[in-house]
């Protein structure tokens, strides 16, 4: 089925409810977007230097798009159908970048290449693609958030589970949510401790639906088995506090349980997740088994 497509050629490296919508439709549209990498396809081959790209070009989302019927303090669903990636892919740290960066002296990258469903590293490593989106997110009420940076928007979350078969749900501060996308990665590991995952251009499949009943205040996501809570702060600390005490809220919220009760059953069964712990907002996730909470009869 053809859907309608977004080529690369509109990008923004700043999510901002000013920005000029590159496609309208309507809601529950299905749309494939072409993104760059997160260094705007600016490294090809393994003689492109780091030093030498522009900065100011870098973590492109392509959009915005204009979701009819998204109507601020409502919620845009957004459910990721398909990811496919170039051939391609690049991966890096750095001085002061990431964890490690404190003992480095300069760049580092390196290219690898994407062959049946396996990411090869060298001669002895091959790793199996875990496909996931790490920009994506709707324009804040007030000033631009750089793409570069996560927060209650959605932006640069580099949440692993943001792959193919999850659905996320973003709270909307402008009319049409003004979505976009970018920065994907072809395999990466929770913290994406060296500061990249294994960078990739290519095409993300999303269908895009306005709530303009629901409201929430940071992202939530759900997949087959799972449903949690996004949130971006500070620190690890700050962002996990708040991740787990917004799960609470909102679960004793949907179903009347009694909120101590609920933190001694999640300290069970929930999973506190370091999304990434490199960007200047640290984002942490908080998963819960959907079937424990479809006991109690919990929906959005």
């Amino acid at each position: 089925m053809d859907f309608p497509y977004l080529s690369d050629s509109k990008v923004f490296y700043a999510f901002s409810k000013d920005l000029e919508p590159a496609l309208t439709v309507p809601s529950g549209e299905t749309v494939t977007i072409r993104t760059k990498d997160c260094f705007g396809n600016q490294i090809q081959m393994p003689d492109d230097e780091i030093d030498n790209i522009d900065w100011d070009a870098i973590n492109p989302a392509t959009g915005p798009i204009y979701v009819e019927g998204a109507k601020a303090g409502g919620a845009l669903k957004v459910e990721i159908e398909s990811l496919a990636f170039d051939g391609t892919v690049i991966c890096c740290t750095g001085k002061d970048e990431g964890v490690y960066g404190d003992r480095l002296d300069g760049w580092s990258k390196r290219v690898c290449s994407i062959e049946n469903c396996m990411l090869t590293w060298d001669d002895k490593v091959q790793l199996p693609l875990r496909p996931m989106i790490g920009v994506i997110g709707v324009a804040p009420a007030g000033d631009p958030a750089n793409c570069g940076t996560p927060g209650a928007h959605g932006g640069n979350m580099d949440n692993t589970k943001v792959a193919p078969g999850a659905t996320l749900y973003f709270p909307v501060a402008v009319d049409g949510a003004l979505f976009g996308c970018g920065d994907m990665h072809a395999v990466m590991g929770d913290g994406e401790v060296s500061v990249s995952g294994a960078e990739a251009a290519g095409h993300a499949t999303v269908t895009l639906t306005a709530l303009p009943e629901l409201s929430i205040d940071t992202p939530l996501i759900e997949n087959a088995d799972e449903f949690g809570v996004i949130y971006s702060a500070e620190s690890l600390d700050a962002a996990a506090d708040g991740a787990v005490h917004r799960m609470v809220d909102l679960v004793a919220d949907r179903t009347g349980k009694d909120p101590a009760d609920l933190v001694m059953l999640f300290s069970l069964c929930g999973n506190v997740e370091v999304c990434q712990m490199v960007d200047p907002e640290k984002t942490v996730r908080f998963m819960v088994p959907k079937k424990v909470l479809e006991a109690y009869g919990f929906q959005l």
